[in-house]
């Protein structure tokens, strides 16, 4: 096992890189499409209906399926995060949109008698309480997506699941090993250090407990 590191590591390293790209880049677009839709959908129940149940829809399509039909546009790394980026929709647009629905209305109440705007509001009380609730749904997509990351290698995007599916077909214990060591450990840092970004976006604990009070 040692002696596979270490006339490995170089290639290990790189198909590591490989997979936090395809990654990371599938959950900024999770992030930066289902956080705005989610605020966008506590306006109106049926929107926010119709939008959770497509969104449940495509997350129940099995993981090679959904990667099958991403081929029509080619294979390689696009397919692939396009289907990630897919699947990591649901927990942080569900996440979002509990989390403003579900802010204190005394708080909204007061925020209005100061003669808050509807935009203040939402930026200034709204988000901030939800930020905790909008996190862990992020932190739970990109464990997720770190996941899944395996299986795009089958359509040449490369990763990590090179070597797990290559030790897994060739029986390559020290393969399959080495393929799945950094994909945990990059899922455990993932959770851990945005559970860190969590906790010092949750307003009652960064301000002291000065929301509580008031």
């Amino acid at each position: 096992m040692i002696d596979f590191l270490t006339n490995n590591y170089i290639e290990i390293l790189f198909k590591a890189v490989e997979h936090l790209y395809i990654s990371a880049f599938s959950l900024f677009l999770g992030v930066i499409v289902a956080v705005p839709i989610g605020i966008l959908i506590t306006k109106s129940q049926l929107g926010a209906k119709i939008v959770m149940a497509v969104a449940s829809v495509l997350q129940t399509i099995p993981s090679f399926a959904l990667l099958a039909i991403m081929t029509i546009i080619g294979v390689g790394k696009k397919p692939a995060i396009i289907a990630l980026f897919i699947y990591s929709l649901l927990p942080i647009l569900r996440n979002t949109y509990l989390g403003i629905v579900n802010v204190d209305p005394n708080l909204i109440d007061a925020a209005k008698g100061m003669g808050m705007t509807e935009k203040q509001i939402l930026f200034k009380i709204k988000i901030p309480m939800a930020m905790p609730v909008i996190m862990s749904g992020i932190r739970l997509s990109a464990v997720y997506v770190l996941a899944w990351a395996t299986l795009a290698s089958y359509i040449g995007a490369g990763g990590l699941g090179n070597y797990i599916f290559t030790g897994l077909q060739n029986y390559i214990p020290a393969m399959i090993i080495w393929g799945t060591i950094p994909v945990t450990i990059m899922a455990l840092l993932a959770d851990f250090l945005l559970g860190k970004i969590e906790e010092k976006l949750s307003p009652i604990k960064s301000s002291g407990g000065a929301v509580s009070e008031a």
